[in-house]
Formats: C-alpha cells, sequence, structure tokens
C-alpha cells in the first residue's frame, strides 16, 4: 500500500473484564474475613457454654456424691436399728417362750375343767332323755287308747250318719211334687220340719222359714218382702201381699201345703211360698227360691 492509503490503528484500551475480577477478589476476601470473624465469635460463644455445662456437670456430680453419702449414712443407720431390734426381739422371744409354757399350763386347766363341766352337763341330759323316753312310752300308751276310743267314736258316729241318711231318704221318698197356684210343677214340697230338714239336705234350692205375724208394714222374707192380710183357721186359708221387684202381688184365699208360685226378674224358675200351719194371725212356712238365678 502507498503512504497515503496508509491506516493508523491506536492500541486498544485496556479491558472492563479485568476490573470485574478484581471486584470479586475484594468481596472474596472480606467474605472471608467476615467468616472468619463469625466463626471466631461462634468459637468463643461455644467454649463460654462449654465452660458453663462443665460447672454444671461438677455441681450435679457434687450433689449425686453428696446425696450418695446421705443415703449410705442412712441405710447404716437403719441397718443398726434393725440390729438392736432383732436383738431385742430375740430377748422378747425368750421371756415369751417362758410366758408361753405358763399360759400353756393354764389353758389345760381350763380346758380340763370345761371338759368336766361337759361331762357333767351331758351326763344330766341323758338322764333326761332316759325320762323323756319314758313318758313318751307312757303318752304313746295312753294315745293308743285315745285313738281306739276315737275309733270307736268314729264308728259310733259313722252309724248315725248312715242311720240320718237313710231317714233321710225315706223322708223325701214321702215328699210329694204338686203343681203351684200358677199351674207349674212344684219341686218337692215339705209339710212339717223333718220333711224341710230333708229337703235342705237335698241341696237343689234355697229355703227360708218364716214365722209371719200380721202387721201394717211387709217384713222381709230371704230376698223379698211379705205382708200377712188374713187368717182364716177353720178353713185353713190364708192372703198375704207379696212385694218383688217392686211390684205387689196378693195372694189370696191361699190354702196350707200349697205351693204359692210367683216369678222375678233374677230367675227363671218361680219362687215358692209353703204355709204349713195357719194360726190366728199367723201363718208359719218356708219360702224356696232356685239356686241358680238368671234374667228370664
Amino acid at each position: 500500500m502507498t503512504d497515503g492509503n496508509q491506516m493508523n490503528y491506536a492500541p486498544p484500551p485496556p479491558s472492563g473484564g479485568s476490573n470485574v475480577k478484581i471486584a470479586i477478589l475484594f468481596g472474596a476476601v472480606i467474605a472471608l474475613l467476615a467468616a472468619n470473624v463469625y466463626l471466631f465469635l461462634q468459637m468463643d460463644k461455644m467454649r463460654t457454654d462449654m465452660g458453663k455445662i462443665r460447672d454444671s456437670i461438677l455441681s450435679e456430680v457434687a450433689n449425686v456424691r453428696d446425696s450418695h453419702q446421705m443415703t449410705v449414712q442412712t441405710q447404716r443407720k437403719n441397718i443398726d436399728a434393725l440390729k438392736d431390734e432383732l436383738e431385742a426381739a430375740r430377748r422378747q422371744a425368750s421371756l415369751a417362750a417362758g410366758q408361753a409354757k405358763i399360759d400353756a399350763e393354764k389353758r389345760v386347766e381350763e380346758v380340763a375343767k370345761r371338759l368336766e363341766t361337759a361331762e357333767k352337763k351331758a351326763q344330766a341330759q341323758v338322764a333326761q332323755v332316759a325320762k323323756a323316753v319314758s313318758e313318751v312310752k307312757e303318752d304313746q300308751a295312753a294315745t293308743a287308747t285315745k285313738i281306739g276310743e276315737v275309733s270307736t267314736e268314729v264308728s259310733n258316729v259313722k252309724t248315725e250318719v248312715a242311720s240320718a241318711k237313710s231317714e233321710i231318704e225315706k223322708t223325701i221318698a214321702d215328699l210329694k211334687r204338686v203343681t203351684g197356684d200358677l199351674g207349674v210343677q212344684s219341686g218337692l214340697i215339705a209339710t212339717n220340719a223333718r220333711e224341710l230338714a230333708a229337703l235342705k239336705a237335698l241341696g237343689d234350692r234355697n229355703y227360708f222359714e218364716f214365722n209371719l205375724t200380721k202387721t201394717k208394714q211387709p217384713v222381709r222374707v230371704g230376698d223379698i218382702t211379705m205382708l200377712l192380710k188374713k187368717t182364716d183357721m177353720k178353713k185353713n186359708k190364708y192372703t198375704v201381699e207379696v212385694v218383688a221387684d217392686d211390684k205387689r202381688v196378693e195372694k189370696k184365699d191361699k190354702n196350707v201345703n200349697e205351693p204359692v208360685q210367683f216369678y222375678v226378674a233374677k230367675a227363671r224358675q218361680p219362687y215358692e211360698i209353703v204355709v204349713n200351719e195357719v194360726k190366728k194371725d199367723v201363718i208359719v212356712g218356708y219360702l224356696s227360691t232356685p239356686k241358680v238365678t238368671a234374667s228370664r
């Protein structure tokens, strides 16, 4: 190239990368120094803490040593006390052995006395039992005699019952059945006290005896009331007013031993009045009512 065309080159300026490296290096040095300072402080704190821990351990060891010494002393005292107690127990046991011997001898004497008393009591009881057995034998003999008497009495009662039963059956056989004033076939009727007793023994109906006098107010017989109005001794007739279920019914000029019948609300069968005797202003007889009552 000619000089006229020759170009001039200036040296390149210093690079910016060098400055950055210096700055980084400087920062690293500062960080290293700071780390050293921090580590120094931490090590100082650690030494302080270690000193405190060591002092605490030494104090704890001292306390444990003192406590151990106190425990050992206490145990020694306890051992000495136990030794003294054992020795005292041995002495007491020796004394007790002698006392026990004395007590045992007294016990033997007491048991011997109790045994003697028990033997005497047993002998007395045996004597009482023997006496009681003798009395029982005597009572058995008396009881046997009494049983024989009772058996005889029972036999007599059975005989009387059989006789009475036979008499009742005979009386019942003599009873008659008649038709009442309502035209209803009556049951058996009684004409006297003996026949009425036989009817009661049968138990087929209820019987209420009455001795009715002429009064102004009705008289209760069984569950009804009756008012005697008139009597005729010559003709053996009477007139009576019957009150049942709040109804008044007059039975006029009825004959002796005639069943006078009437109905009540609670019975299907009729009630019957039988007069066996007519006196002056008095009639004697009975009211017969059915055993079973039920609404008609």
